[in-house]
């Protein structure tokens, strides 16, 4: 089973404002391809699980409530454009309750894939932050930063830790996904068939 975890604002909708949140349904705008996006990873067989820090609630900013009807906007327009969402994972404390779910921990990650078992080596974490590349990056996954949230490239080149790979947006990320997913087929066949050919053992 393949994975992509998908952070939220920045990669999916369109930011707020710096230190601000999305905090009512009316503020949730998609990026400009994203649900195209998601509909290219579920054809090519990835299923998706939204990974997202949402502590505006635990600062009392917005309600869980608010948070549910936001989501169901979201899933709503994703569905309406043949894409699938098989679950949205939120931590929603405040920053310093050091809780086990806010990225860069990996908490939520853990929950998302609970007992499926994942090929976690072409699998992926697409986000707009540091703390993206970390969280994807210590659960074995490859990591994709995508331009369309805070961060450009010269942000970027300062984090310590850097990304597989950067791409524009979210659809951008799709097709490098895709191809990446496509050329890893090709080359398993092709182990495959000079494994047959040795009589090697496969497996």
């Amino acid at each position: 089973m393949k994975m992509v975890f998908l952070d939220r604002d920045g990669v999916i909708n369109k930011n707020p404002a710096h230190g601000d949140y999305i905090k009512r349904p009316s503020e949730f705008k998609f990026l400009p391809n994203a649900r195209k996006a998601v509909k290219m990873l579920n054809n090519a067989g990835f299923d998706i699980a939204v990974i997202s820090n949402q502590s505006g609630i635990g600062k009392g900013l917005f309600s869980k409530n608010e948070l549910k009807k936001i989501d169901e906007k979201m899933l709503k327009g994703i569905k309406a454009s043949k894409g699938e969402i098989k679950g949205t994972y939120y931590c929603i404390h405040h920053p310093d309750a050091n809780c086990e779910c806010r990225k860069p921990k990996t908490g939520l990650i853990k929950k998302a894939v609970g007992k499926n078992k994942i090929d976690f080596r072409n699998s992926f974490f697409i986000g707009d932050t540091e703390r993206d590349v970390v969280a994807g990056g210590r659960s074995g996954l490859k990591t994709i930063t995508v331009l369309s949230g805070y961060n450009k490239n010269k942000d970027i080149k300062r984090w310590k830790k850097q990304p597989d790979y950067i791409a524009k947006d979210l659809y951008d990320a799709a097709k490098r996904i895709v191809k990446l997913s496509t050329m890893e087929q090709w080359s398993g066949a092709l182990r495959l068939r000079s494994c047959l050919r040795s009589s090697c053992r496969v497996g």
